[in-house]
């Protein structure tokens, strides 16, 4: 399909809410003026991309008023862009608009507007605790392919190399030999596997906890190298 297919759609539902419409002015694709408020201006793609937002952000320095518009699509994969899509012009200041190419119907998903984020307090909490549990930098910037080094991973790796130096033992004291408040119902939970219940209350390595500790072995030796550290620095006055 061409561009020029979404042009008439769109130009009716402009003209019908008292627009005049005329298409290629200047750099934009489509111009919509009414009486002497600021013009509208429509972008037109046949599908979402990088370039169609690039194209409509140069022209909010015209106007306010900056619409993108693609073909609508079909199915749960088109559903699910065009949620995205709805959110990144939200956040960019942009108007949405889809056109159904069998009937030419046109429909305003968004209407440009100023952004305003809502602030998540329970989200910057969450990262906050995270960043200061977290026992020194285990992890790179960008990283996809290998498993992340979370503060919650590094504490059940204490408490495994505690039950690995020390054989069965109750969950209290591996809280206490480690500095792990939360051993306990880590090693209950056994979310990675490596915790076994060798009594009430007593634990143990299963054969995959043996095997993360011979995997994470300079993850293991970095994390104790750093806790010793901090342990050995004088208190402040």
């Amino acid at each position: 399909m061409r561009e020029t297919e979404l042009y008439a759609p769109i130009k009716r539902l402009l003209e019908g809410q008292g627009y005049e419409v005329k298409g290629e002015v200047g750099a934009a694709d489509i111009v919509a003026v009414r009486g002497d408020e600021d013009p509208v201006i429509v972008e037109l793609k046949t599908a979402f991309s990088l370039s169609l937002f690039h194209q409509a952000i140069e022209r909010q320095a015209m106007t306010d008023h900056v619409y993108v518009a693609v073909p609508r699509g079909e199915g749960r994969p088109f559903l699910k862009a065009l949620k995205q899509n709805r959110k990144l012009c939200r956040r960019l200041g942009l108007g949405l608009i889809t056109v159904r190419l069998a009937d030419g119907l046109a429909e305003i998903h968004e209407d440009p507007a100023p952004y305003r984020p809502r602030p998540s307090r329970p989200k910057k909490a969450r990262l906050l605790k995270e960043f200061a549990r977290r026992v020194g930098d285990p992890n790179e910037g960008g990283m996809t392919r290998r498993t992340l080094m979370t503060a919650y991973r590094q504490d059940a790796l204490r408490c495994a190399r505690c039950l690995g130096e020390n054989g069965p033992t109750k969950a209290a004291e591996v809280a206490r030999l480690t500095g792990v408040r939360r051993a306990r119902p880590i090693m209950y939970d056994d979310h990675y596997g490596w915790f076994e219940r060798a009594g009430t209350g007593v634990y143990t390595l299963s054969p995959k906890g043996r095997a993360a500790l011979d995997a994470h072995a300079p993850d293991i030796a970095i994390l104790i190298e750093t806790v010793d550290a901090a342990a050995s620095m004088p208190a402040a006055q």
